[in-house]
């Protein structure tokens, strides 16, 4: 009995590709959060398979899932399973709440964070040419899409805001190399957007800026 339970805890390591790609689809499912190579090579303990057998099992699952209302997507963090874009306005009526939406003055704000990191409190002022609300920095800050990533070696040594990680999870992008282009920065218009290019459903309200 106790040999049985011991197969049990430690299951054999798939060799297939197929059934290696159902392994994975399967901890895709049942992770709250994006799967680096990493993190997925290290569930399998000592008997791990190849990165490069785990990266053809996410080719296969990529694949896999050519016909379905779900796809596999690489962000910042690693590997997620994600409804399509296409079916995300049905699977919203599950939730009776509507979607958060924000200003135009804080997509304004994080996409000339975006496109001009790093960048100070007082550039975005200047970009804008209004004066930036602390509300606007503190939401940014605590939904996780941007970070401190130094000081302007300037009197004063102001902050440098960028983006972050989390940043690249909740628009769908592996890296900042994914943003559509920018012709000109100083475009606020086209700064709007292009973040909704980004994110469709951060729909900006019409009232209530929170600009000082």
């Amino acid at each position: 009995m106790t040999d049985v339970a011991e197969q049990n805890d430690q299951p054999l390591v798939p060799t297939n590709e197929a059934e290696l790609g159902r392994v994975v689809e399967a901890l895709l499912l049942a992770s709250d959060q994006p799967l680096s190579l990493d993190r997925l090579l290290a569930v399998f303990g000592d008997d791990a398979p190849q990165r490069s057998a785990l990266r053809e099992a996410l080719v296969w699952l990529d694949k896999h899932h050519d016909e379905s209302a779900m796809e596999l997507v690489e962000v910042g963090n690693g590997w997620r399973l994600q409804v399509r874009q296409h079916y995300a306005p049905w699977v919203s009526r599950l939730w009776q709440e509507k979607p958060q939406k924000y200003s135009r003055a804080l997509l304004e704000t994080l996409a000339i964070i975006v496109y001009r990191q790093p960048i100070t409190r007082g550039e975005i002022e200047e970009i804008r040419g209004v004066s930036l609300s602390q509300t606007i920095v503190r939401t940014l800050l605590e939904r996780g899409w941007v970070r401190e990533v130094g000081h302007r070696e300037v009197p004063g040594r102001p902050a440098l805001l960028g983006t972050t990680k989390q940043f690249l999870d909740d628009f769908s992008l592996k890296s900042l190399e994914q943003l559509p282009p920018l012709p000109e920065v100083k475009d606020l218009d086209a700064l709007h957007q292009a973040l909704e290019q980004l994110a469709p459903e951060a729909e900006a309200e019409s009232a209530g800026d929170e600009e000082e």
